[in-house]
């Protein structure tokens, strides 16, 4: 019986591993547990020897199961099981979804303020900017939307302005209906170029210059789809 734990390599033969560029065959006895339950997943690697088997995919890392005695599995399964049928389980998962709403709810607001504090517009414009940086993060802040506003890998202060200037990309030019030759670093140049048009456009917002809003893009996005503001 193994007593190592380790990480394995998928095989294209039933019951073998590569480990080190070395076919293993698993254990009797042994079952693979898919993916797709965290907690049993993490039961069973704290409970004994496993064999996780990732399939590397460039620089991405795919789960495909987990390798350990099947009794165990079976085992510990049941007892999360029952554990997931308590009353108390449940006012677990409740108080933790809450605390999460309540979390949410303050970095959208955090993040919204961010997006205000880029734009820096001029008094006369104030109902532009609390309008664009309410559309801003209602699109940018929830969970699982996938944009710059969920990364935590810079300040909020640069996620607000990536999420800005990707926001007015798409809302305020004509990128989404762009036709971008499959050049390398072509379509990044496309949108830096885009992106200086976008600081241009909000440098004459924030000193207050006149704007011709029936040809401001802009403006034109905002009446397309206004949201009404509750933070003026």
């Amino acid at each position: 019986m193994p007593t190592t734990t380790r990480e394995v390599r998928p095989f294209d033969l039933p019951r073998k591993v590569l480990a080190d560029g070395v076919v293993l065959t698993v254990p009797p006895g042994w079952d693979l547990l898919p993916p797709g339950d965290a907690a049993l997943s993490r039961r069973i690697k704290a409970d004994g020897p496993t064999w996780t088997v990732i399939e590397l995919k460039g620089h991405k890392r795919f789960s495909r199961g987990i390798w350990a005695p099947a009794e165990r599995i079976a085992a510990l399964r049941a007892e999360l099981a029952a554990e997931r049928d308590a009353p108390s389980y449940q006012r677990k998962l409740d108080s933790a979804r809450a605390r999460r709403a309540a979390a949410e709810e303050v970095y959208a607001e955090d993040f919204r303020g961010a997006v205000l504090a880029f734009l820096a517009f001029h008094p006369d414009y104030h109902d532009h900017a609390a309008a664009m940086a309410t559309r801003i993060a209602a699109h940018a802040t929830p969970v699982g939307s996938g944009t710059v506003a969920r990364t935590k890998r810079m300040p909020i202060e640069q996620r607000a302005e990536a999420a800005t200037i990707a926001w007015m990309r798409h809302q305020t030019t004509g990128y989404d209906h762009m036709t971008i030759p499959r050049e390398r670093g072509r379509r990044r140049e496309v949108r830096r170029q885009l992106a200086a048009r976008s600081k241009q456009l909000l440098a004459l917002y924030r000193v207050g210059h006149p704007i011709d809003f029936p040809r401001c893009p802009l403006h034109t996005a905002l009446l397309n789809a206004p949201i009404r503001d509750t933070h003026a």
